[in-house]
């Protein structure tokens, strides 16, 4: 896969306030995010310790017997350990996929703002859990997660400047928002009783909220992504870039000028038996109670979808995934 199929943009210009650079910088994103909806992002200020440190005490995790990761068993959407077999992301798509060959340690923001007490909308914000085995996740687990979410506001804001809006058009509606993170654990095929034919990693989808931001590690299983033509292909790795692409959610609020892609990780590949990845994954969403309507704009693409709550949205597109 050519690397300009995902370009790839350095934000080190964005912070430093000049107009002529940021809409330079907006202008590179608008365009990644029409033509394939992903890109890959430099100069985004999360530092390669940090990333190695919420990896390495993931990976602690994994390593647990399934006896001591079964105590912090929870359900997608939930807050713990999502085990095998627990989540299928191709039925989303409707499509009859086996389920989904990774297991997740699953986190996230549990400040629940004032005005959605007693709303329903507590689920978003439910703790978080932290293994007692594994003490030092808890600290690269948020930090982690506070990095990320600040680099998904600057995003946001690089999304208004490219669309033309407000600069906090998108922030507003995001000042505390639900993110989850999911350390994803792939175990390598050696370590599997069998893989079916129609089984993956992680099965064909799009994401559902407004952004994701994904740091991986390269191999033959690995990221692939659909292009507009159907084409299913490689996606490039840059060491130190992160990957960036938009949900459902962002391709409803811009009536499809932005794309929300389906992606799908490969299945363990067969040639490598024993190659085990693990990504770390921010799902970063609008606030529960928050409308998402098309954007009465000339920014607008194409498509006038029906007004939704990002809550309400985001809990069918989860039930879809879920395993019973």
């Amino acid at each position: 896969m050519p690397e300009q199929t995902v370009p790839l943009v350095d934000l080190t210009d964005w912070y430093t306030g000049d107009r002529g650079a940021r809409r330079r910088i907006a202008g590179e994103v608008d365009r990644a995010l029409a033509d394939i909806g992903f890109l890959l992002v430099t100069g985004h200020r999360l530092s390669p310790g940090l990333l190695d440190g919420v990896r390495a005490e993931a990976r602690r995790f994994f390593a647990l017997p399934a006896e001591a990761k079964a105590g912090y068993a929870c359900r997608v959407g939930g807050r713990g350990w999502i085990p095998p077999g627990a989540e299928s992301n191709g039925a989303s798509e409707g499509l009859e996929t086996a389920p989904d060959l990774k297991e997740s340690w699953t986190f996230g923001q549990d400040a629940l703002p004032d005005r959605l007490a007693g709303t329903g909308e507590e689920g978003w914000y439910a703790p978080s859990v932290w293994p007692a085995e594994v003490p030092g996740l808890q600290a690269a687990g948020r930090a982690f997660g506070a990095a990320a979410d600040a680099l998904a506001d600057t995003l946001l804001a690089v999304f208004a400047e490219a669309l033309a809006l407000p600069p906090d058009f998108f922030t507003s509606r995001c000042t505390q928002a639900p993110w989850t993170v999911n350390l994803n654990w792939y175990p390598p095929r050696a370590a599997l009783a069998g893989v079916a034919d129609d089984q993956f990693r992680i099965g064909p989808h799009s994401d559902f909220g407004t952004l994701t931001l994904l740091d991986r590690e390269p191999g033959a299983g690995g990221l692939q992504v659909c292009t507009p033509d159907g084409e299913w292909v490689d996606a490039p790795f840059v060491p130190g870039a992160l990957t960036v692409n938009t949900g459902d959610l962002l391709a409803r609020w811009t009536g499809d000028r932005w794309r929300s892609t389906m992606h799908r990780v490969l299945p363990p590949p067969a040639a490598v038996p024993t190659e085990e990845l693990l990504s770390l994954v921010f799902f970063h969403e609008a606030e529960p109670d928050v409308v998402v309507e098309t954007l009465p704009t000339a920014a607008a693409g194409p498509t006038g979808y029906e007004p939704v709550t990002a809550g309400g949205f985001l809990r069918s597109r989860l039930a879809s995934i879920s395993v019973a």
